[in-house]
């Protein structure tokens, strides 16, 4: 149960701490006196965003604090666990919520930081918030399945169709997928077919351009180079006045130095190495020359190879290593789209599993709630009767679909008849605001032994609700504070005379000229007060009213 509310600086109210009881709470006050913070403070607490306007004027930033008594934790320990955060200590759990018109918004739980869908997944299992016009959702046939499911005890059964649904669908949209971009596949096999042949048939070799760039070099300037050489040998030993036969002329006057001057024969061993080097550098020129070969069948067959690589690093690749790893990728990709055949067959199969699945988990799901949809109409029914509709006539009814859907085999239709010998007709074509209002608050009963969210706020739900049937819905409004604890924002006296605590919102005027909201507790004479002004006012004959109320409650 909610233990503690303290709101600092929200909207009108300044300065609140409420110390919340168990059972059915009462809060009345005039229009405009600020009932509706109470609501939006508990609203901020269960992860709604948060607007910079609702600070107090003239503050930086307001703050919420919710205390909270847990009998069963697990669930809530489960989100936090989720969330890397700390379980609560005995089974209690704080959340604040920070409004600062400067640094933005902040949300705590247990004094540890957390994301607003954190706390939306907390404020879940939580808070259950109910305003004037939350009955609509009663119209929803998904919200009316959620209703009988809920009844059944059939929310496992209902998730595990869900999720069957879910993974049958993603199949469905990956076979879909696979089998309609059979054209846009069979266009890209072919580009990679060429692709992979053209860099296969070039019969690519790593290092090879290198060498290949160094050959054709050699073979395009062979005529040049054997000339060139030719030169050099002449100029070395063939022509006249080579360079060696000019030496033997070198030689005669270097053996003359050395005879008559022994110390001289480190220059004839000089001399005789340079020409040997000569006559080996001729002899390595000349077999050079005789080697080169002027052909230009090869010298063209060179020149297309280059051609060819330079043509498929303009596609491909800025080298071979590039060029042989994009075939490396395209073959790869080419196997794939080739196998599509048998990657079909595979998804057809796992289809075929998944469905199997959903009609079984559908089927289970189905006969929970065939079991239990005369049950929950025979209660509700039962509750309608207390809260007025003494001959009225609920149907919950079932219609097979053609095939299951996310949420399983059946739609449903809440049917309603508030008058005798009229057919029911569907909730949503027939049902005014005040009946709808006694409606939920049927089902609620209905459901409350099964509903797990510990706090139901009801903000003004009983509007268009009057006389013996106010009565009866604070009669059983009451009933509904024995399963929880029950706050209910109320105008109506027959509600607030059934609270076991009630509190009352006043307007009050400071001396500086600044408007706040107080949060009393009222008892006793006060009470009597209270009721009487919802009444009509402070008269003998209200007061008199309001007693035998609090009287009738007692």
């Amino acid at each position: 149960m909610l233990r503690l509310l303290k709101i600092n600086n929200l909207a009108l109210v300044e300065d609140l701490v409420w110390e919340v009881g168990s059972g059915l709470i009462g809060v009345t006050g005039e229009t405009g006196a600020g009932k509706s913070v109470i609501v939006g403070a508990l609203k901020l607490i269960v992860g709604e965003r948060a607007n910079q306007n609702l600070v107090r004027t003239g503050c930086n930033s307001c703050s919420i604090e919710a205390v909270f008594d847990l009998e069963q934790a697990e669930s809530v320990n489960s989100v936090l666990d989720a969330a890397g955060l700390a379980s609560c200590e005995n089974d209690q759990l704080v959340i604040r919520r920070v409004i600062d018109t400067s640094s933005g918004n902040k949300q705590f739980v247990n004094c540890s930081p957390v994301t607003l869908s954190v706390l939306k997944q907390i404020g879940e299992l939580l808070v259950d918030l109910h305003g004037p016009h939350d009955h609509q959702s009663l119209l929803c046939r998904e919200r009316q399945l959620d209703l009988l499911d809920a009844y059944a005890n059939a929310e496992g059964e209902a998730n595990g169709c869900a999720d069957a649904y879910r993974q049958l669908s993603s199949l469905k949209a990956q076979y879909d997928e696979l089998a309609n971009s059979e054209r846009a596949n069979e266009q890209e096999l072919d580009l990679l077919n060429h692709q992979v042949e053209e860099i296969e048939s070039a019969n690519l070799v790593p290092g090879e351009e290198e060498k290949l760039e160094q050959n054709y070099k050699v073979a395009a300037n062979s005529s040049h180079l054997m000339q060139t050489a030719a030169h050099i040998i002449g100029a070395l030993g063939e022509s006249e006045n080579s360079a060696i036969s000019s030496l033997s002329a070198i030689t005669r006057m270097i053996r003359d130095l050395e005879k008559n001057d022994p110390s001289t024969a480190r220059f004839t061993e000089s001399f005789d190495t340079a020409l040997i080097e000569l006559e080996e550098l001729e002899s390595n020129i000349r077999d050079y020359a005789e080697n080169l070969e002027i052909d230009a069948s090869g010298i063209e067959t060179l020149r297309d190879r280059f051609n060819l690589i330079e043509s498929l690093k303009r596609k491909y690749g800025n080298n071979i290593n590039e060029i042989l790893a994009f075939k490396e990728k395209a073959t790869k990709k080419r196997n794939r789209i080739e196998s599509r055949g048998e990657e079909l067959e595979k998804l057809s199969a796992r289809i075929t599993t998944a469905s199997q699945k959903l009609c079984s988990a559908a089927r289970k799901l189905s006969l929970k709630r065939k079991r239990a949809a005369p049950k929950l109409a025979t209660s509700i029914s039962a509750h309608l009767e207390e809260l007025g509709f003494k001959k009225a006539h609920f149907e919950v009814t079932l219609e097979t679909l053609e095939q299951p859907a996310r949420t399983g085999n059946e739609s449903i239709e809440f049917m309603f008849s508030p008058n005798p010998g009229e057919p029911a007709k569907p909730l949503r074509m027939i049902a005014s605001s005040g009946e709808m209002s006694r409606i939920m608050l049927a089902i609620k009963s209905t459901l409350a032994s099964q509903d797990a969210v510990p706090l139901l706020v009801f903000d003004e739900i009983d509007a268009n609700v009057g006389g013996e049937i106010a009565q009866a819905v604070g009669a059983k409004m009451a009933s509904l504070g024995d399963h929880h604890q029950v706050i209910a924002i109320t105008h109506l006296p027959q509600v607030a005379s059934r609270a076991n605590c009630h509190y009352s919102v006043n307007k009050e005027f400071s001396s500086d000229g600044r408007t706040h909201s107080r949060l009393s507790k009222i008892e006793k004479d006060d009470r009597i007060t209270e009721i009487a002004r919802m009444l009509g006012g402070n008269t003998n004959s209200a007061r008199k009213h309001a007693e035998s109320l609090l009287d009738i409650a007692a």
